[in-house]
C-alpha cells in the first residue's frame, strides 16, 4: 500500500491550534477511554532492577539480578532498569534532539513524511483502516538494523547532531538487548545464546519510533497510543521522566508507570512469548495523554531476522506442555498487525495453535 487511505493531519497542528474540544476523529469508544478501568493504586508500580554486577568477573551471570529478571519476565512483562550501560547523557541528547525535531516548523517535518508501505519517516498513525479512530500522537519511525535498512537519508538532518546521536544510542542500546538476551535464555535453562540464535544470531532487526505526545484538550476522551502488546522480540523504551504516560495492564488494572531518572523501561514482545511458549508474556499497554504537557518518548524494538519463522524453542516444549503458536516469519506476523492497527493481545492470542 503506498499511500494513507484519508488525508494526514498532524496531530501536533491541532494541538497548536488551541482546540477546545477534541475532533471525533480522536475520541475513543466509552469502553477504551483512560477512565473506565480501574487504575491500580498510585504506589503501585513496575519492578526496577538493577543491572550493575550483572555480569561477574568470570562472565557467569549474578543469581540474584536473573531471580528478579525472571520474575519480571513471567509476572510483569515489564521492568526498569537501572545501571544498565547506556550513558545519561547519551539518553538525555537522544531524547532532547528528538523534541528539538518536532518543534520545528510543519513544512519542514513533511520533507520526511511516510507512507504505509515502508512507515519510515513522519507519521501521524498506524493502521490503514479507514475512518479508523486516531491516535493522540504523531511519531518518527526508522530503521537501524539490518546494516541495508539504515538509510540516512531517511533520518532527519536537523538538529545537527542527531543523526550521530541516534545512531550512537542505537549501538549502545543493541548491546543492552544483548545482554538481557542471555538472561532470558539463562533463565529457561537454556544455553545464554539460544534466544539471540533464535532471533538470527547476527541478523536481527532493531528499529526505532520517537512518539510525541502533544497537549490534548480532552484527554479523558483520547489515547496517545491505543492498548497493543509489541508484537517484535523486546522493547527498550527511553520514557520522558518528567511526563508520566505509559500504562501497563495488570490483573485488569491499568498501572502508571513512574519512570526513575535515567532508567529504561524493558517490555518483552509477542516474539519472546512465542519462542518461550508463553512462560514469558507480552503484556498490554497504552499511553494515556494530558492537557498541560506535551511528552516525548523513544521506543527501541529489537526483532528476530524478518523472514526466519519464530515458533516454541524445542527445548521448551513436551507432551506435557504442547507448542501453543505454529511457525510464523516476524514478516507475517507484522502485516497482519499494521493491516489492523493496535488491538489489545488479540494478535499473539488469534494465533494460537488449533487443538
Amino acid at each position: 500500500m503506498d499511500e494513507w487511505p484519508e488525508p494526514i493531519v498532524r496531530v501536533q497542528s491541532l494541538a497548536e491550534s488551541n482546540l477546545s474540544s477534541l475532533p471525533d476523529r480522536y475520541i475513543k469508544p466509552a469502553s477504551q477511554r483512560p477512565t473506565t478501568i480501574e487504575e491500580a493504586p498510585a504506589a503501585t508500580n513496575i519492578p526496577i532492577i538493577d543491572l550493575e554486577g550483572l555480569f561477574l568477573e568470570d562472565g557467569s551471570p549474578d543469581e540474584a539480578i536473573m531471580a528478579q529478571i525472571s520474575e519480571a519476565c513471567r509476572e510483569w512483562g515489564f521492568f526498569q532498569v537501572l545501571n544498565h550501560g547506556v550513558r545519561p547523557e547519551l539518553m538525555d541528547a537522544a531524547r532532547e534532539n528528538w523534541r528539538e525535531f518536532f518543534h520545528l516548523p510543519v513544512n519542514e517535518k513533511e520533507t520526511h513524511r511516510n507512507s504505509p508501505k515502508t512507515y519510515e519517516g513522519y507519521g501521524s498513525r498506524l493502521g490503514v483502516e479507514k475512518g479508523a479512530i486516531l491516535d493522540w500522537s504523531d511519531y518518527y519511525f526508522l530503521h537501524l538494523l539490518p546494516p541495508h535498512l539504515k538509510d540516512f537519508n531517511k533520518w532527519p538532518s536537523f538538529p545537527p547532531t542527531i543523526r550521530e546521536v541516534i545512531d550512537e544510542y542505537g549501538k549502545e542500546v543493541v548491546n543492552l538487548c544483548g545482554r538481557i538476551m542471555k538472561v532470558l535464555s539463562l533463565n529457561l535453562g537454556l544455553k545464554e545464546e539460544k534466544f539471540q540464535d533464535a532471533f538470527g544470531g547476527e541478523n536481527i532487526g532493531a528499529c526505532l519510533r520517537v512518539n510525541y505526545y502533544p497537549k490534548c484538550p480532552r484527554p479523558e476522551l483520547a489515547l496517545g497510543l491505543s492498548s497493543h502488546s509489541d508484537p517484535g522480540g523486546m522493547t527498550i523504551l527511553l520514557p520522558d521522566d518528567q511526563v508520566f504516560g505509559l500504562q501497563v495492564r495488570k490483573n485488569d488494572m491499568w498501572i502508571t508507570v513512574k519512570p526513575h531518572p535515567h532508567a529504561f523501561i524493558v517490555n518483552i514482545g509477542d516474539q519472546i512469548q512465542i519462542l518461550s511458549n508463553s512462560a514469558y508474556k507480552s503484556v498490554e499497554h497504552r499511553v494515556i495523554v494530558n492537557s498541560e504537557k506535551e511528552r516525548v518518548s523513544l521506543a527501541f524494538f529489537y526483532n528476530p531476522k524478518s523472514d526466519i519463522p519464530i515458533q516454541p524453542l524445542q527445548e521448551l516444549v513436551s507432551t506435557h506442555n504442547p507448542p501453543l503458536y505454529p511457525p510464523m516469519t516476524f514478516d507475517q506476523y507484522r502485516l497482519f498487525i499494521r493491516t489492523q492497527g493496535p488491538q489489545g493481545k488479540s494478535h499473539v492470542e488469534s494465533h494460537v495453535s488449533p487443538r
